[in-house]
Formats: structure tokens, sequence, C-alpha cells
């Protein structure tokens, strides 16, 4: 007899099952990675149709918790509901609400860089965001202006692994601002900014204490007309820290500002 098509088969052989994975319990606080997407964040709540992480910025992600879909120390695993017996640990965010992930060393610092127009700015972005610019390794440097900024850019050199994100006030279309920013165009430098004259406008006027910001006349220097309006006297950098002082997380800032540093910290961290 004639062999047939199924001669070569062992049809009493092992049968292909499914891949098994580890069930891990979906306990609030508990950092898992997203296999098909490489997204990263800490377990905000589970339903058997959905789980929801927030990552390190802040963002809330919803994700189907299929099996397999996830990763914890790079071994694929499946989500299953916490039994009442297990404790789900209090999730701490940090004030740019991120995941608190505890007393992690910082990391060595990057050869990228973050630049600010002033001192302000980078003492409000480092009350906000300073835990997780020294996890990621950021370093932010003020430029006392930006006037220099395209000569600033060439000596600095920015390339491949080598990038800077520069945050400018009032970056609005026909401002000193805009036109500078308009001369450089690399792939490697990234410039943001918010409509605000100053970065003392990027806290929300409530949590200022105020009902709004004062309109102060264009020839008038912008910090001494707002002090004049409060009847706020001695230096503007006394007044600031009374400001600064009021600031607690980023829901304290206007939008713009959030957005503008959290796109800083996405471009500088890109790894090559």
């Amino acid at each position: 007899m004639s062999d047939g098509i199924l001669s070569d088969l062992d049809l009493d052989g092992p049968r292909h099952t499914k891949p098994s994975y580890t069930p891990v319990a979906a306990k609030m606080g508990v950092v898992i990675e997203h296999r098909a997407t490489g997204t990263v964040g800490a377990i905000l709540s589970f339903k058997p149709q959905q789980v929801v992480i927030r990552d390190r910025f802040g963002r809330d992600h919803t994700i189907t918790p299929r099996p397999g879909a996830f990763m914890i120390d790079g071994k694929p695993i499946t989500l299953r509901q916490p039994t009442v017996h297990e404790k789900e640990p209090e999730v701490v965010f940090t004030a740019s609400g991120s995941v608190d992930v505890g007393s992690t060393p910082a990391r060595m610092a990057r050869a990228s860089r973050i630049w600010v127009e002033g001192i302000h700015d980078a003492e409000l972005i480092e009350k906000v965001w300073g835990e997780d610019l020294r996890l990621e390794g950021i370093v932010v440097e003020q430029m006392e202006g930006a006037d220099d900024l395209v000569e600033r850019i060439s000596r600095f050199g920015p390339r491949s692994g080598r990038r800077v994100a520069v945050l400018l006030d009032h970056l609005v279309d026909g401002s000193k601002e805009s036109r500078i920013a308009e001369k450089i165009s690399n792939p490697d430098v990234l410039i943001v900014g918010h409509p605000y004259v100053d970065v003392w406008q990027t806290i929300r006027p409530e949590v200022a204490g105020i009902d709004a910001w004062p309109t102060i006349p264009m020839r008038t220097d912008w910090k001494t007309g707002v002090m004049e309006h409060f009847g706020a006297t001695g230096e503007p950098g006394l007044f600031w820290k009374r400001l600064l002082g009021r600031v607690s997380t980023f829901r304290d800032l206007e939008i713009p500002m959030v957005g503008a540093v959290e796109q800083m910290i996405d471009f500088v961290t890109v790894e090559y």
C-alpha cells in the first residue's frame, strides 16, 4: 500500500498546547509593563475586562488584560483578581503625578539637557518634577534669557544621544521668543513654551490666592508691575518664594506648562 499524506505524522504524539503564564494578583501599586506597547506603569484599578495603569508622567492607560499581556521583571504574566486576603498597598504619587518608586538611586546624568530661561523656571520644575528628573538622570540648566540661544545650541553640539529641550516663556506668534525659535531647526533640539509672559503666571490664579493675574502695561517690567498691583515690597525673589510655596503638585499649574515640561522629559529620555 502506498504511503498517504498522513504517513509521516504521529497521530498519537503530543498535541500543541497554549502557553501558560504565571498568574499575578492585580494589586494597586504593582508596576507592570504592557508587552505590546512597552507602556510601564503602576496598577490603579483592575477588572476582568480592563486594567488601568499610570505611567511615570502621570498619564493613565486603559488596557485589556489578556493572558500573557504584561510582564514583571521581564517575565510574561497573567493578571488575576486579588483575593480578599491579599491586601492592596497604598499607591503614593510624586508632585508630578507619577508613581513614587521610593528611595531609588538617582541615575547618572545623561548627556542630554533641559534648558530654561531663568532660576524661577528651574525652581518650579524642580519642585514638581524633581524626583522624575533625578530618576531619569536629567540635568536642568538655566540660560539667563534666550537672546543667545542660537549660539548656545551651536556650542552644545546636539546630536543623537545628546539632545537639548528648551522651555521659553511667552512663546506666542509675534513674540521675541517665537522669532528666536524660528531660527532653530535641528531634529535633536526641541523648543517648547507656554503663552504666559513669565513663569510666575503659569501658577493657577486660585493657587496664588487671586482671581486673575493682572494685565501689566507693555513698557512696565512685568514682575515689578505684578508686585505693585499686590502692594508687595522687597526683592522679586522673595515674592516668588511665597508663590512657589503655594505649589504642591502639577495640578497647581496651568496645562500648557505641564504639557511643555512633559514633552521635554520625553524628548531627552529617548533611548537610542
